[in-house]
């Protein structure tokens, strides 16, 4: 308020100066009050219109506004005040306007200085930044950042050659081939994308381009985020893997997404798992009569039921959500589920999925991955279901692990059935890993890094095949419609992926460098451990060539060797033997007999086999267990199984 009364008498003084080009003009020396008056005037009017409730330091438009009407009405008092003393005559009326002009620039550009000797008071402090994009969500990033006392905007870099040497709220716009320049001059140590629309092929390419700095690379929220309000653009964050690793997403066709779910009633098994938890969430947004959430994880089930239930609140779906408790390996259990809820669509995610933990214990692995399949199967037979989707898995094609094994019986399994009958159709999903499941190496690699490292890869020429959870379960949803019975469908996985390559990638979005022979002083190691129990270098989607397209460009439709129901069968029981038993050799033999392709790379490992075996080789009598009644067996009962 001081400065502003200074600055106030100072503009009354050069107006009427200026006016008459006098240093000291004649007219004030009768008026010379007006040099008192005004700021005790001024000063409420100031007051009134907020101007001293801005804070210098983050002055904006309001700001502007407010000093725009404290000074006009500042400037109409003047004269007003002359009038009123009665010593109008003489005064001229341009005075106003003249004091007007320089009492907004005086003001004004007080407030500046103030604001300017702030920030670059605090240059130092704040974290030299570099916004990739210079559009609009760049500008509006860098308007946030100006506000904040945390980061410095330096430059802008676009691709748009058209934007080269501009200049954006006083930040040039520079020619992305300088980056590397503009991060080491001025030491930065973020880079952040303000390019919502880009689609994945151009951040992968960027940040390849970037791969090389040593800098963290941050992203504001996808276009897709904004337009759906669960984002704002100001928001900073890092870059997702999947953002880089995922496809560009394909629009889902909505009458596929609906035709086996709207207004049906829709069971989920294994509902509280990575995939079958994203069936649910999408399976409700898409509004079936009811649904089915079956899991035997009593937290699992209770986690994903409540999360659903937030859903529902926050959408208004008015979807029942039933809970059941139970294991896909209990025919009774599941007949009753299904027959008393009239099922009329399964999606049977429920399945062992880590191939080494499968490995280390193969009667388990089997039990639940192709017989529990084969009982399930046979209760939504008997209740009448009319849709049944099995989630398979790419390590079922010509597999190397007992995992892959078990995925590709629980295949021959459905088809076989859908020969026997026609009441329920039969079709199965086969695709690769997904991004941040619960067997992903992502959730792995992100513990590692943030416990400073090192990051353990099997082999440095493995390889697999991503796509992100959300992309995965919408293609499933989508392929489930179009089966006609017995379909294999295969979803695009896109480019195979190096193990090795997506860790140096993690490192890098972590802002972090690799420590290796080359870069002795990097911060994250990468070890090779070698490949474990069952694994494979790389993974296939396909036995054999013959496959078509379908409506769908991500889904293909494969035609693959089936097993007849009469040879099946007899296979299935010996199998159920041997895993009752247990007896890991056995069901190893079987499965090699059944399942084409199925060449085992190790020795057996099943843990209590070799401990068994063990206990034989030192003379000691290793348990056996207590056969169980075929009676009681047939009940299907949970004791049983």
């Amino acid at each position: 308020m001081a400065s502003d009364a200074l600055v106030i008498s100072v503009a009354v003084w050069a107006a009427l100066a200026l006016r008459l080009a006098d240093l000291w003009p004649e007219m004030l020396a009768s008026r010379w009050w007006l040099l008192i008056a005004m700021p005790l005037v001024t000063i409420p009017i100031f007051k009134m219109a907020r101007l001293y409730r801005t804070v210098v330091r983050h002055l904006g438009p309001q700001f502007g506004v407010s000093l725009f009407y404290g000074v006009t009405v500042s400037a109409i008092c003047m004269p007003l005040m002359v009038m009123l003393a009665q010593q109008a005559d003489g005064f001229s009326r341009s005075a106003a306007v003249i004091y007007w002009l320089l009492a907004i620039v005086g003001i004004g550009g007080l407030r500046m200085l103030g604001r300017g000797w702030f920030r670059s008071s605090h240059r130092d402090a704040l974290r030299p930044v570099v916004i990739y994009g210079a559009g609009e969500a760049g500008a509006q990033l860098q308007a946030s950042i100006m506000g904040s006392e945390r980061f410095r905007v330096v430059a802008f870099v676009d691709d748009d050659r058209s934007a080269w040497k501009t200049v954006i709220n006083g930040t040039p716009v520079r020619n992305p081939a300088e980056i590397r320049e503009i991060v080491l001059r001025n030491r930065c140590r973020d880079i952040f994308l303000a390019i919502p629309s880009a689609d994945r092929t151009e951040r992968r390419r960027i940040i390849k381009e970037l791969k090389s700095l040593p800098v963290t690379v941050r992203t504001v929220p996808s276009l897709a985020e904004l337009l759906d309000g669960t984002a704002k653009l100001d928001e900073i964050r890092p870059i997702a893997i999947e953002d880089l690793l995922g496809r560009d997403i394909v629009a889902p066709q909505q009458e596929l997404l609906e035709k086996c779910i709207t207004d049906q009633i829709v069971l989920v098994s294994g509902a509280g798992g990575s995939i079958g938890s994203e069936l649910c969430r999408q399976i409700l947004q898409l509004r079936p009569r009811r649904l089915i959430l079956l899991e035997r994880s009593e937290y699992a089930l209770y986690e994903i039921e409540r999360e659903l239930e937030e859903i529902k609140n926050a959408s208004s779906i008015d979807v029942p959500v039933v809970p059941v408790l139970g294991s896909v390996r209990d025919r009774v259990r599941g007949e009753d589920v299904l027959r008393t809820f009239n099922v009329q669509t399964v999606y049977h995610a429920a399945a062992y999925k880590h191939v080494p933990l499968v490995e280390y214990n193969v009667s388990s692995g089997v039990g639940n991955n192709s017989l529990a399949t084969w009982t399930f199967a046979e209760a939504a037979i008997a209740a009448g279901v009319d849709s049944f989707v099995l989630i398979s898995t790419d390590k079922a094609v010509r597999p190397t692990n007992v995992m892959g094994a078990s995925k590709r019986l629980a295949e021959l399994i459905l088809q076989a059935l859908q020969k026997r009958q026609t009441s329920t159709r039969f079709c199965m999903v086969r695709f690769g890993n997904v991004l941040d499941s619960s067997g992903s190496v992502v959730p792995r690699f992100k513990k590692q890094i943030a416990a400073g490292g090192p990051l353990t890869v099997t082999h440095p020429e493995v390889i697999r095949y991503f796509m992100t959870i959300p992309e995965a379960a919408e293609l499933v949803l989508q392929a489930g419609s179009m089966g006609k019975g017995g379909d294999v469908f295969v979803l695009d996985m896109g480019e195979p992926v190096k193990i090795s390559y997506l860790a140096q990638l993690m490192i890098r979005l972590a802002g972090l460098r690799e420590r290796s022979d080359e870069q002795p002083h990097g911060d994250i190691e990468i070890q090779y451990t070698g490949l474990r129990p069952g694994e494979k270098l790389y993974e296939e989607l396909l036995i054999g060539d013959n496959v078509t397209g379908t409506e769908h460009p991500m889904i293909m439709r494969a035609s693959e060797a089936e097993v007849e129901w009469t040879i099946l069968e007899g296979h299935l029981q010996n199998l159920a033997n041997a895993c009752r038993e247990p007896q890991p050799e056995t069901i190893r033999d079987i499965l090699q007999e059944v399942v084409e392709g199925f060449t085992p790379e190790r020795e057996l490992v099943d843990l209590v086999w070799q401990q068994r075996v063990d206990q034989q080789a030192r003379g000691a009598i290793p348990f056996r267990p207590v056969a169980v009644d075929q009676r009681q067996e047939n009940t299907g009962s949970e004791a049983s199984q």
